[in-house]
């Protein structure tokens, strides 16, 4: 019988499970917004179970799990004791970037703001990782995957600038900016100076480690810090089994699921591929936010995120034109293509 079901996944290119990972990802925003508003119909004491402090936690704690027994293979004494120190201190600040900080600074975002201005407000990542990578890592690009790029972050700028003021602001630089938005944008920086960290010092860290201990450290400082600033109510219903049996699917379907078929898409998958699928992820966003929430873009999300794609289609052209052998290195092509993955 397993043989038939692996025969049956061989089957299925690796294109299709990209394609399955993006929308699985892409509808990750729209997920947790639901998931905190059904909490907020069943309050315990006045509290929300399900509020974006106990999705994060409790989510990430689901994840270590299962991440802990699909990589227990890896996950050994004897990987551990390889770990150079480098290999730890570059461990401890992707964590502390991408495992706690970004997600963090996204969550609050949703919060504040549309599950549209998240989506496109994040495509800043990947121009910035691009930037980030030609200055400290000397990579060569063609004219038009800089010309997408820079269309890019146009988009993403036209978005926060044409938009009506409203809600809670913020002044930067002479202009009244979200904070929703503002937090979206940081969010999206941590995990571009992530991805510089990733591909710079973890080529030889196996991908069960690194995905373990970056929950892992991400979780414990996240933990920390709310409890430091905050008070121990933010975690008072975190027991609550109303938020577990939810948390439960959130964390199987979003975080494993979707990282599960971005993996076995890598495997077969060539590069000009995983750019291509990852391609779709703002696109998803929107959709989903439309389909699952009823959020309509905005005319400054229609021209920002039109900008954006035509930006996309420039770096698939070039993209396509200097394909590339199949992926070797599924840590770095994760992060640098999807951003940010339900956690």
């Amino acid at each position: 019988m397993f043989s038939k079901l692996s025969l049956w996944r061989d089957r299925i290119p690796g294109r299709a499970y990209l394609l399955v990972a993006v929308v699985i990802f892409a509808a990750s925003n729209a997920i947790v917004r639901i998931l905190t508003e059904l909490g907020a119909e069943h309050p315990i004491d006045g509290r929300n179970p399900i509020s974006f402090c106990n999705v994060l936690f409790v989510g990430n704690l689901i994840a270590l799990i299962v991440l802990s027994l699909v990589y227990r293979s890896q996950f050994t004494r004897t990987a551990i004791a390889k770990l150079t120190a480098t290999d730890w201190g570059s461990l401890i600040i992707i964590s502390l970037l991408s495992g706690a900080l970004a997600p963090s600074l996204i969550f609050m975002a949703l919060d504040l703001t549309t599950v549209n201005n998240v989506v496109l407000l994040g495509r800043i990542e990947p121009p910035l990782s691009l930037a980030l990578a030609i200055v400290f890592m000397g990579d060569q690009v063609g004219r038009l995957t800089l010309i997408g790029s820079a269309l890019s972050f146009v988009g993403v700028a036209l978005t926060v600038l044409l938009q009506t003021p409203g809600g809670e602001m913020m002044q930067a630089g002479g202009l009244a900016i979200g904070r929703g938005e503002v937090f979206a944008l940081v969010g999206a920086i941590a995990l571009a100076i992530s991805t510089l960290f990733s591909r710079q010092a973890l080529k030889n860290v196996p991908i069960g480690i690194f995905s373990i201990i970056r929950t892992a450290i991400g979780t414990v400082v996240f933990f920390v810090v709310v409890m430091s600033f905050y008070t121990p109510e933010h975690f008072i219903d975190v027991g609550s089994p109303f938020l577990w049996q939810w948390m439960v699917v959130y964390g199987g379907v979003i975080v494993v699921g979707g990282q599960l078929c971005w993996f076995t898409g890598l495997k077969t998958s060539v590069t000009a591929e995983v750019s291509l699928a990852s391609s779709f992820s703002p696109i998803a966003g929107v959709l989903a936010a439309f389909i699952l929430l009823g959020d309509r873009p905005s005319m400054a999300q229609y021209i920002g995120g039109a900008v954006i794609v035509i930006g996309i289609i420039c770096n698939q052209i070039d993209v396509q034109r200097r394909s590339r052998p199949p992926v070797v290195n599924p840590v770095k092509e994760l992060d640098l293509e999807v951003g940010f993955k339900g956690i």
